[in-house]
């Protein structure tokens, strides 16, 4: 363990966790990086409710708007640059307040892993996947039980980008993927993480809260975001426009259906992706949780972060 303690403000979409890390930034003269795989786009802004000026109160938010829509951002790059983000707010004797609901990205910042190659996307990846149009998934499949059994009997045959993934590690490095991971287990995290999870005590509460959340992105002009990019040509295929909100959005406008339909869909997505994030979080023992009850009573989560971190000799 390195020693250098982060707090990480973690939970489902729309329980407040944008407002809780800039109180707590205010409190022990931090900075917060953002840990949102959405977030990290310009120009989406409203779909992805990225913390505004207003939101921020002055408070430097990091990693938010810092890709093109159109790039493919990985997991290994948001560990990279976040994690230089990280250790300049730590030189300047600064406090880091990692916020968000990605979790694989949290784990691989707090982590440092050193990622196997290919993760860009070249030369090895492009040959595979002609070989995949060629040949077919069987191949693949048997080509891989042959290198690495052990990822062979993990992975459904018919998973593709994640045979073509293990292949490419091989390839690239000259080791199995399997050996890659256990290699990555046996690093010791880059940083001792001080987790408080923020969730609502009621789910019909937290639904209702983002049914709210997701009438006011529409109030503030989300189908005109998504408008705007789809004029820049941004083709509806990139990894950003797969987001909630705009992937139905893209629906509408492409006359697959209404918008009342569309925005009726946006909820279900979003209510769907919190439980995905709870079940995720739910696993992470080390969680502190403060659950809201209908209204949300933002100094007592204070009161109740600040003796946590009393605790670990934050504050």
């Amino acid at each position: 363990m390195s020693g250098k303690k982060i707090i990480c403000v973690v939970g489902p979409t729309g329980c407040g966790k944008t407002k809780m890390g800039v109180l707590l930034a205010k409190k022990l003269g931090g900075e917060v990086v953002s840990c949102d795989s959405m977030q990290i786009y310009r120009g989406m802004v409203i779909g992805t409710a990225a913390p505004t000026a207003e939101e921020t109160e002055g408070i430097p938010h990091h990693m938010v708007g810092v890709a093109d829509p159109g790039e493919e951002y990985s997991v290994a790059r948001y560990a990279r640059e976040a994690g230089a983000c990280v250790e300049d707010i730590f030189a300047r004797g600064k406090q880091p307040i990692i916020v968000g609901g990605t979790g694989l990205y949290l784990d691989a910042l707090i982590r440092g892993q050193d990622f196997a190659g290919g993760m860009s996307g070249g030369k090895v990846r492009e040959a595979l996947y002609a070989r995949l149009g060629e040949k077919g998934l069987d191949a693949l499949y048997e080509e891989l039980k042959a290198i690495d059994p052990a990822a062979a009997e993990r992975l459904h045959p018919n998973d593709e980008k994640r045979i073509v993934r293990a292949l490419e590690v091989w390839y690239e490095t000259g080791k199995t993927i399997t050996q890659h991971n256990e290699e990555t287990k046996a690093v010791p995290p880059r940083y001792e993480p001080i987790y408080l999870g923020f969730a609502y005590e009621d789910r019909e509460e937290m639904k209702r809260v983002i049914d709210l959340r997701v009438d006011k992105m529409v109030e503030e002009g989300l189908f005109e975001e998504v408008e705007t990019l789809l004029a820049r040509g941004l083709p509806t295929t990139t990894t950003a426009l797969a987001a909630i909100g705009y992937k139905e959005c893209i629906d509408f406008f492409e006359g697959r259906r209404a918008k009342e339909e569309t925005v009726a869909e946006i909820k279900l997505r979003s209510r769907q992706y919190a439980k995905r994030q709870l079940t995720w979080l739910r696993r992470n023992e080390a969680i502190h949780w403060f659950h809201w009850q209908q209204t949300r009573d933002f100094a007592a989560a204070e009161q109740f972060s600040t003796k946590i971190l009393k605790d670990y000799g934050v504050c």
